[in-house]
């Protein structure tokens, strides 16, 4: 069988360098990557801290788990390999856009720690801020946007994470956020707080 890498031949070293495109944007690349348990409210802090950095003029993308699964994902399902690949080709994708210089926002439940250190590995530790939504499974649950946990707790959904699937807190995360009592305001002061002076080129 042919390899195929010996017909692939990089042009890396002709390519504009990260540098030069963070220095044409104004801003320095980051990945700011959302994990906790499902109706947590991952999606809606990743959606303000777009906006909120969107008004400061830079430039932001939001990747977000249902998103991703109805388009490049399309043919992944929810088997542990699965979901390690759901993660490992969202890294890749991220990476590519922290390379352009752009703040990438991932929000994902990513429940497994060691899927959250491939993630950091590929796109570059120095990169890679991990913020966990700490709110508790019964706030979770009470809220239930999608009515997904009490499909889990009657059995029709299989290795929901928080039910009948573990979720692995991060043990280091750059910051932990309990969205319960708070508001959405409140929540994204203190991400950008955090964001702010990484991704500032003055």
């Amino acid at each position: 069988m042919e390899n195929i890498k010996e017909n692939i031949y990089p042009v890396f070293d002709r390519m504009m360098t990260r540098k030069e495109k963070e220095e044409m944007l104004g801003q320095r690349g980051l990945m700011v990557w959302f994990t906790g348990l499902s109706g947590s409210g991952k999606s809606t802090l990743a959606l303000a801290l777009e906006h909120e950095l969107s008004a400061r003029g830079i430039l932001c993308k939001v990747l977000d788990g249902d998103n991703i699964r109805s388009g490049i994902n399309s043919n992944l399902g929810f088997s542990a390999e699965d979901r390690r690949e759901n993660i490992r080709r969202i890294a890749e994708v991220a990476r590519l856009f922290v390379d352009l210089g752009v703040v990438t926002i991932a929000s994902f439940i990513s429940p497994e720690r060691s899927m959250r250190e491939m993630a950091a590995e590929i796109i570059g530790r120095e990169d890679f801020k991990e913020i966990y939504v700490s709110t508790s499974i019964a706030e979770c649950e009470r809220r239930d946007v999608k009515g997904l946990y009490a499909r889990a707790r009657r059995g029709e959904i299989k290795d929901f994470t928080g039910v009948s699937a573990p979720y692995e807190p991060p043990v280091a995360p750059a910051l932990a956020i309990d969205t319960a009592g708070k508001t959405v305001e409140e929540s994204v002061n203190e991400i950008l707080s955090l964001v702010l002076p990484l991704v500032s080129s003055h």
